[in-house]
């Protein structure tokens, strides 16, 4: 049963490591996604590297992938949750640190490549549960449409995952192990997301969607605000 467990999630993180990304946008515009903004190859930066479409079909494969590991946990050792609750992490690992994506950095260090897990973590708790995809997808959309950044878009997602899983488990018996996903989930994006979060705090952060046309409709607007912020701090 240990050697089973070991390769289920063996098998989970080399599916997470496939780079749905790299290859979409290098199919669909011959670019290298590494090589442009964030050089991440989820949705989001397959959607700013090669248009809509690439990002749409990047995100769907890059949560199936966590989907299917769920699955295959499922088939292969039904009994075991603690297995079902790692199998979508270790596909969300396998997204952000791919072994398909080994490279040097500038500093000579070896290095995995890859994602920000918003998308995977979704597959997974699809899989886990999949109503939870027609409350998390409307919610995030949301999260996307008001506040307008799309690092902050990712990390509510695990955290929605878990107060779903915390409801099913308290009021619907459903096993309380699934909440762990969400928080180990929400671990590995916001490591993932570091930097992110530094233009957060620092307000640099890139606005997408209703905001960002905002800001660009009423530039003076932005920069009158921002020079009040800065003369009352």
């Amino acid at each position: 049963m240990f050697i089973k467990t070991v390769l289920i999630l063996i098998t989970a993180y080399i599916l997470g490591s496939l780079p749905f990304g790299l290859i979409l946008v290098r199919l669909i515009s011959g670019k290298d996604i590494r090589t442009i903004e964030s050089g991440r190859t989820g949705g989001t930066n397959a959607g700013r590297a090669a248009g809509l479409w690439a990002g749409v079909g990047t995100a769907l494969l890059d949560g199936f992938k966590a989907t299917l590991a769920v699955w295959l946990a499922r088939w292969l050792v039904p009994d075991l949750v603690w297995i079902h609750v790692f199998s979508p992490i270790a596909a969300i690992i396998g997204h952000n640190y791919s072994i398909f994506l080994i490279e040097k950095s500038p500093q000579g260090k070896i290095r995995l490549r890859g994602g920000a897990g918003g998308a995977s973590c979704v597959g997974g708790a699809a899989g886990l549960w999949f109503p939870s995809l027609a409350i998390i997808l409307p919610i995030a959309l949301a999260i996307l449409y008001f506040v307008g950044y799309a690092s902050v878009t990712t990390m509510s997602i695990a955290i929605i995952a878990s107060i779903i899983f915390a409801v099913r488990a308290i009021w619907f018996n459903a096993p309380w192990e699934y909440i762990f996903y969400g928080v180990f989930a929400e671990l590995l994006i916001l490591w993932a997301l570091r930097p992110n979060i530094r233009r957060l705090i620092n307000g640099t952060e890139r606005l997408v969607g209703r905001r960002a046309k905002q800001k660009k409709q009423n530039p003076q607007t932005q920069n009158h605000s921002s020079s009040s912020a800065s003369s009352s701090s």
